[in-house]
């Protein structure tokens, strides 16, 4: 997609003139983009990031300046177009950053019950006569699917990988239709009976509760998967390594300490479905997305009609190269 239709870009936070992070200049710094991977909607993530932004733009006394897309696509696209210099991405995203657009991780999330991980999910309506994933597979073409893009980890890649695929199955041919969406508008389709299943996660899920607590009592989850490493945030290379760690420090100190300040970033912190903090990681964290993809394509191509053995063989190849290429830089930092 296109970064002018995708982006929605919103103004520089207007630079505090107390508390330094930094030494003062007589030139303007450039503002750091800060690029957020929408939970529900683009807009309403912003809200949610804008009051520990604001902290870190007071702390820096530099302008921070938010990208807010609606779509996992916007903001690869913004990151490859050097339009980002931090960002919360998914696991998928943050591979793609990392191996593709030079970007490294220096953090993960934690959520607040202290786990660094989410739960993908299967839902359907309370009173769907979906019962379980036997009742789901048993009927190809008879159910219809909302699900989020490829690269969404929850959305599309661990139902995938651990319902579809070892089945011999691929979502986009086993069900009657296919709708792609957000999380939070797929599961207005499920409540709305506009689609029979959507793929979820906790995070989106407890969002989804909160905002609608009377569409949420209709649903029900028919299965989860094990608990899948949480997003991370990201840097972009090119930074100063000064404000590398600046951003590092602040980020991962932030909502640990104690008094007023410490209760302050805490609410703030909890502004962000379900998250606690951050922990320091590097890119190995990104490991088990790039062998969750590995074993996804390789179970669609053993699972797959080929024009010949040859051809067959020809794709096992290539996808055992491009998982040892998208290993490599995550062992290399």
């Amino acid at each position: 997609m296109r970064i002018a239709a995708g982006l929605l870009t919103l103004g520089s936070l207007l630079c505090a003139s107390h508390a330094t992070a930094t030494d003062v200049n007589t030139a303007p710094a450039s503002p750091i983009r800060f690029g957020i991977l929408p939970i529900g909607s683009a807009a309403e993530s912003l809200e949610q990031w804008r009051p520990l932004l604001d902290d870190l733009r007071k702390w820096l006394d530099r302008p921070v300046t938010t990208v807010s897309v609606g779509s996992y696509a916007g903001l690869s696209d913004a990151i490859g177009a050097q339009q980002v210099d931090i960002a919360f991405l998914s696991g998928r995203l943050a591979v793609e950053a990392v191996t593709r657009q030079h970007m490294r991780v220096f953090a993960q999330f934690v959520r607040s019950d202290g786990a660094k991980g989410n739960v993908a999910m299967l839902v359907v309506r309370a009173d769907s006569r979906v019962h379980n994933l036997d009742d789901l597979l048993a009927t190809p073409g008879r159910w219809r699917y909302a699900r989020s893009e490829h690269l969404s980890v929850t959305g599309y890649t661990v139902p995938e990988a651990y319902v579809f695929a070892p089945n011999g199955l691929n979502s986009d041919t086993f069900f009657a239709s296919v709708r792609v969406g957000d999380h939070q508008s797929n599961l207005l389709a499920v409540v709305n009976r506009e689609v029979d299943v959507a793929s979820s996660n906790n995070p989106d899920m407890d969002l989804f509760r909160r905002h609608f607590p009377h569409e949420a009592a209709q649903l029900r989850v028919i299965w989860r998967s094990s608990l899948i490493p949480s997003g991370v945030l990201v840097l972009r290379d090119g930074l100063p390594e000064s404000l590398r760690r600046q951003l590092t420090s602040f980020l991962v100190a932030y909502g640990k300490g104690g008094g007023e300040t410490g209760a302050h970033e805490r609410a703030n912190l909890a502004r962000i479905p379900d998250l606690g903090g951050f922990a320091s990681e590097d890119n190995h964290v990104l490991q088990p997305f790039v062998d969750m993809q590995y074993t996804l394509l390789r179970q669609q191509a053993e699972h797959g009609q080929w024009v010949s053995p040859q051809a067959r063989q020809a794709k096992l190849a290539q996808i055992e190269k491009d998982y040892r290429r998208a290993s490599q830089p995550l062992v290399s930092h």
